[in-house]
């Protein structure tokens, strides 16, 4: 795939892809116009197609490609869907003065003040009663219908020299203006067209900046865009997945909750990877354990850029730059080994792919793996990659586009190349 093309298809990706229910939503559809089927976990496999997929409460999704002549390794990418946000509480609505508000919850790691001001709109799952029968409907209203306010340098002059946030009373938003909670049920039935006797039950819904993405800068080599961590990562690593050729089984993984630690169901450190290749283990007559000895796994998740108005963040000799490809990130809680980063790397030179060593100081505590979370559960020869950015978990994110490209082909390359290990020996066939 060109560039100029991924990129045009990586910003509609980002725009559609609000929370991790729409992201999930939107690659099953691609999937299925692209002719796999979708299987129910929730059902016995007897036995499976070439191409297929299968997600789990709605909010996370593996495929997976079985070639004609499959040998017994799986060559598998790692990403997640979820994102910083605003998650509501139930019953959350409230009246202050005359603005109709409604109580949040933050989701991940917000940079708080990155989201002041900012056109908000809601994305996420509800469930609706409609003829005795609870139904699951993903939602996104597209259109702004929130915002918080910043308060005015006039009203605090400490504005500028005092960042400090409480997100229980300075992160709360506005909605409308009116004196009745129960406009916020009003609002909400006429923008999704909820009919007047459909009842509304609880729900997942997310407050997420719906600014649309730009690319700037003298070649256009910025994206300046909400969700750049992870969809970037997650966007590479499906159009990979759908381009690989090859022997082994193709595995992808996209799952939700990395950003509160992925200890659920669906998460990366739940067991929804393992379920899963275990039931084509066992369907394809092989050797789970000897399989997982011949497989690989990709993690991609985004790191940091050195920033140029404070480099005293950046690791003296592992700094992050943009523009200089996708980063191999070692850290003491990575996963990252010598033999697969040289394993890749090779792969990455004989298809002249851009990539650098990354590491973060010290001092500055970086976040877990999805990997390092799923080889609690699936143990597999891993790597943690993504590509580096700036003003991570802000509402909007900015990193380089060639980056982008460049861990694409990595996951084209890494997909198409059969690694072969014999005893002391590693080579390609």
């Amino acid at each position: 795939m060109k560039k100029e093309k991924f990129l045009e298809e990586l910003i509609t990706f980002i725009k559609e892809g609000t929370c991790a229910f729409t992201s999930v939503n939107n690659l099953k559809n691609e999937f299925l116009n692209k002719n796999y089927v979708e299987l129910d976990e929730k059902e016995i496999w007897e036995k499976l197609p070439s191409l297929f997929f299968v997600t789990r409460n709605d909010s996370s999704i593996i495929a997976i490609k079985i070639p004609d002549k499959y040998t017994n390794s799986f060559h598998i990418t790692t990403t997640h869907l979820d994102t910083p946000s605003l998650t509501l509480k139930p019953s959350g609505e409230y009246i202050s003065e005359n603005y109709l508000q409604y109580n949040v919850i933050p989701y991940g790691g917000l940079l708080n003040y990155g989201w002041l001001d900012k056109n908000l709109s809601l994305a996420g799952r509800i469930m609706l009663k409609s003829n005795n029968k609870w139904i699951k409907k993903i939602i996104d209203l597209k259109k702004t219908i929130a915002v918080i306010p910043s308060v005015a340098i006039h009203q605090n002059d400490k504005a500028n020299s005092n960042l400090d946030l409480n997100m229980q009373t300075d992160l709360q938003p506005v909605l409308t203006l009116t004196e009745e909670k129960k406009d916020w049920q009003k609002l909400l039935k006429e923008n999704l067209n909820i009919k007047a006797q459909e009842k509304i039950g609880d729900f997942e819904l997310f407050l997420y900046d719906n600014s649309e993405p730009v690319l700037y800068g003298m070649e256009n080599e910025f994206l300046l865009s909400p969700r750049v961590d992870n969809l970037t990562s997650v966007f590479a690593a499906f159009k990979s997945f759908l381009e690989a050729d090859s022997s082994s089984i193709s595995v992808f993984c996209s799952f939700n909750n990395e950003e509160i630690g992925s200890l659920t169901k669906e998460g990366a450190d739940g067991n929804f990877l393992l379920d899963t290749l275990k039931k084509v283990a066992a369907i394809l007559n092989l050797d789970i354990t000897s399989t997982f000895a011949n497989s690989w796994i990709i993690s991609s998740d985004n790191t940091h850029a050195i920033h140029p108005n404070h480099k005293e963040y950046a690791d003296n000799t592992g700094k992050g730059y943009m523009n200089k490809g996708f980063a191999i990130m070692k850290e003491i809680n990575s996963t990252t080994d010598a033999i697969f980063s040289t394993i890749l790397k090779d792969i990455c030179n004989n298809h002249k792919i851009k990539y650098q060593d990354v590491t973060t100081k010290n001092d500055i505590v970086g976040g877990s793996t999805l990997s390092g979370l799923s080889l609690r559960h699936v143990s597999v020869s891993s790597i943690d990659v993504g590509i580096v950015e700036l003003a991570m978990h802000s509402s909007k994110e900015l990193c380089a586009t060639n980056d982008i490209f460049e861990l694409y082909k990595m996951m084209k390359a890494f997909y198409n190349t059969n690694i072969v290990q014999k005893k002391e020996t590693i080579f390609f066939d």
